[in-house]
């Protein structure tokens, strides 16, 4: 992360720093000639185009905007009527099964803005700058690399990828294409937990020996549903959107969100987990688990879902603390004494709010033979936020002018993500992972590897 721009406003940024206006950066063309790519002056829009624009793909849109500096100039999606922006024609059945989850999409567009159904149209366009990509987590390794290839930035939703293999192919191809990339874990462009990662690593709540997070949410009795296989409603490709999955049947309750509930598509330890793994391991300052245990199951909800309504997984991190994530779809009420993600310290505590709305330092007591006093005094970091996704879109566009890394640069997205793949591979393998972060190889454990990537449908594939 560059803490001398996010210790800045924008404005103050594009202002005062040269690199905006005159900065050049080496690029790498197609071909393999090297070719210089100057840094964009503060004025000039940068031309997006976005690649899913369904429920979190929508809230990019609106969040890209909302900044003059950005042009929206193509869309691309498998679902027509997301495409073409019309809640009217989204399928009835689809309304019913996901409700608030189908976008009104009342934005403002122009008129001139291009419409795909195939994202490599869109990646052919020369005159775009900068990708989008806000489709389910099984697309985001070849979308990515495409775009890195076609030497587009990108910004890419989290989780970064559904395996960890990809993940790492994300990498090398950013650092081949010489792309700017923001993975969209938001919570890095927090000014509230900026200082709150400050406090922490500056030792005001002593030795962290445990950090904890949840995900909360009772989806008792019906959790997704029970649905039969049919046919797929009018406008949707549906064989575009399995990608590189095994063909199967589809589903009204598999599309458009639920997908996040079917462990081939995405998981909820990968679509909540990741954003607490990242907060913590970023204020522990942590690369990486070196072993992970992970216990769950289906317990109490009887729907179609391929992942579990409970789960609770351990990582032991390097420097003696262990992070604690909680999965509970069975069961409601907090789990913590306040907000989001707690890190429990040998001085006290630091419990940070939704989003970083406000993170507050609570002192504790010492336990038996010791001194009982409190030895911090109780402190809170008021929320300096606005809404987080037009922050971290805000680093984005700056980064792709001045040519600097994002606040959540691929290395940086791939590592928190990491964390949740592991867990659900410790789950699916019932078994104690112990992690090799430099060769990322899980150790003595070759069912555990075999889960590492999986082999694409033909005619996809991870270069």
């Amino acid at each position: 992360m560059n803490d001398s721009i996010n210790k800045k406003t924008r404005r103050e940024f594009l202002k005062d720093s040269t690199a905006s206006a005159a900065a050049v950066t080496l690029g790498l063309s197609l071909a393999g000639s090297n070719t210089a790519r100057a840094a964009r002056s503060a004025n000039e829009k940068i031309r997006v185009g976005f690649i899913g624009v369904g429920n979190r793909g929508t809230q990019l849109l609106y969040g890209f905007l909302k900044h003059d500096d950005a042009e929206v100039v193509a869309l691309c999606d498998v679902y027509e009527p997301y495409l073409m922006r019309d809640y009217s024609k989204v399928d009835k059945g689809l309304r019913d099964s996901l409700g608030g989850r189908i976008p009104r999409m009342t934005e403002k567009l122009n008129d001139n803005v291009a419409r795909y159904k195939d994202f490599r149209r869109l990646l052919d366009r020369k005159d775009i700058d900068a990708v989008v990509i806000g489709t389910p987590d099984h697309w985001h390794a070849i979308q990515t690399i495409m775009a890195c290839q076609a030497e587009k930035d990108v910004y890419v939703e989290k989780p970064l990828s559904i395996t960890i293999v990809e993940g790492r192919k994300m990498v090398e191809a950013a650092k081949r294409y010489n792309r700017v990339v923001q993975v969209g874990l938001h919570r890095r462009s927090s000014e509230t937990y900026m200082q709150a990662v400050s406090d922490v690593k500056a030792g005001k709540i002593g030795k962290v020996t445990v950090a904890r997070a949840y995900r909360i949410s009772n989806m008792h009795p019906d959790g997704i549903g029970k649905y039969p296989d049919t046919t797929p409603p009018e406008g949707l490709d549906w064989d575009m959107w399995i990608g590189p999955r095994l063909e199967r049947p589809y589903k009204d309750n598999l599309v458009l969100y639920k997908f996040r509930w079917w462990q081939s598509y995405s998981s909820q330890m990968a679509n909540w987990g990741v954003h607490y793994c990242d907060a913590i391991r970023w204020a522990l300052g942590e690369q990486a688990p070196i072993s992970i245990s992970a216990h769950g199951g289906r317990f109490a909800i009887d729907d179609d879902r391929t992942i579990p309504d409970t789960m609770e997984v351990i990582f032991e991190l390097p420097k003696g603390t262990l992070l604690v994530f909680g999965q509970y779809e069975a069961n409601g009420g907090p789990a913590l004494v306040e907000g989001e993600v707690e890190l429990r310290g040998t001085l006290g505590n630091l419990c940070c709010g939704s989003e970083g709305k406000s993170c507050k330092i609570i002192p504790t007591r010492g336990g038996q033979f010791q001194d009982s006093s409190l030895k911090i005094e109780p402190s809170e970091i008021k929320s300096m936020d606005g809404d987080l996704t037009v922050q971290h879109i805000c680093n984005f566009l700056d980064c792709v002018k001045s040519r600097q890394k994002t606040n959540c640069d691929m290395e940086t997205g791939h590592r928190s993500t990491t964390f949740a793949l592991l867990a659900n591979i410790a789950l699916a393998t019932k078994s104690r992972i112990e992690w090799d972060p430099k060769n990322e190889r899980i150790i003595g454990n070759k069912k555990a590897n075999n889960l590492l990537q999986y082999k694409y449908r033909k005619p996809w594939k991870l270069d």
